[in-house]
């Protein structure tokens, strides 16, 4: 979940994120997953592909409302993640299935909702992946998507940056100039335009405006605990420690009380065109 100033290795990032990735839960993970399982409205034996399922913010609630009649496929490629999503279910809830697999070359299709929180960033072609996850879905099948809203988090990758060793070949390269990886989509009128050219149909999309306070510790979290890992490269321990201490400083200097982690949830419909296909299992 989230979007760093580099191309990361998806999978080796979050497993190194998932230890501080579940401290954010209650202040970022928890709230974002809430605010679209509300709006894909998985309805009591309906059948989902929780697509970047991470450590289950979005899947462990959604099979809850789905109940044993239903089923939710949970997949991510972090096997660290779903360790902790699995612990998380235990074993009271053999519906939700939990599988380390790309999500954009996941196989099955017919399901009553597909949804994906924060995790097309990741995908190696974003327009091509979310093209996948429609295809996913039964016809008239939900499929709904969250994504970051133009402004979030800034400036914290800035800040990041200026406090990464100068001409360190362990640290990625960090281009300002790098254009985003779904241009246009940054507002909820672009975003829904872009999930309509993706072969949605019926769309809405809304921005969900939310500010995070920060803390020393809150604003160091967002750096290990989300993709901004990925812009740390192959640092080790001492040289972390000196980014954070540079980073907490310039985070100071420039008075950064707070965050803006507002999201755009898009809802639509895979187009009824085609007899409903069965789902895994």
């Amino acid at each position: 979940m989230g979007e760093a100033g580099a191309e990361p290795d998806v999978a080796a990032v979050f497993t190194d994120a998932a230890p501080t990735f579940t401290e954010l839960d209650e202040v970022l993970w928890d709230p974002i997953s809430r605010a679209t399982v509300l709006r894909a409205a998985p309805r009591f034996d309906e059948r989902v592909l929780d697509a970047c399922a991470g450590a289950g913010a979005s899947a462990l609630p959604t099979a809850e409302l789905v109940g044993p009649g239903g089923l939710v496929d949970a997949v991510d490629r972090s096997e660290a993640m779903l360790t902790t999503l699995r612990e998380r279910a235990g074993a009271h809830m053999p519906w939700l299935r939990v599988h380390e697999a790309d999500a954009t070359t996941w196989p099955y299709t017919g399901y009553d909702v597909v949804q994906c929180v924060l995790g097309v960033f990741f995908f190696d072609d974003v327009a091509a992946g979310l093209e996948h996850l429609v295809q996913c879905a039964r016809p008239g099948g939900r499929v709904a998507v969250t994504v970051w809203a133009d402004g979030a988090f800034e400036p914290l990758p800035e800040l990041l940056a200026s406090a990464l060793p100068a001409e360190d070949p362990r640290v990625p390269a960090f281009d300002e100039d790098d254009g985003p990886v779904m241009p246009g989509a940054g507002t909820a009128g672009g975003f829904a335009h872009w999930l309509a050219e993706r072969g949605l149909v019926d769309v809405r999309a809304e921005a969900v405006p939310r500010h995070l306070e920060l803390t020393p510790d809150v604003a160091w979290a967002l750096v290990v605990g989300t993709g901004m890992r990925a812009m740390l490269g192959d640092l080790d321990d001492e040289a972390v420690d000196g980014v954070r201490e540079r980073y907490l400083a310039a985070v100071g200097e420039r008075d950064v009380a707070s965050v803006d982690i507002t999201t755009l949830i898009g809802i639509g419909h895979r187009p009824e065109t085609a007899e409903p296909e069965p789902a895994a299992g």
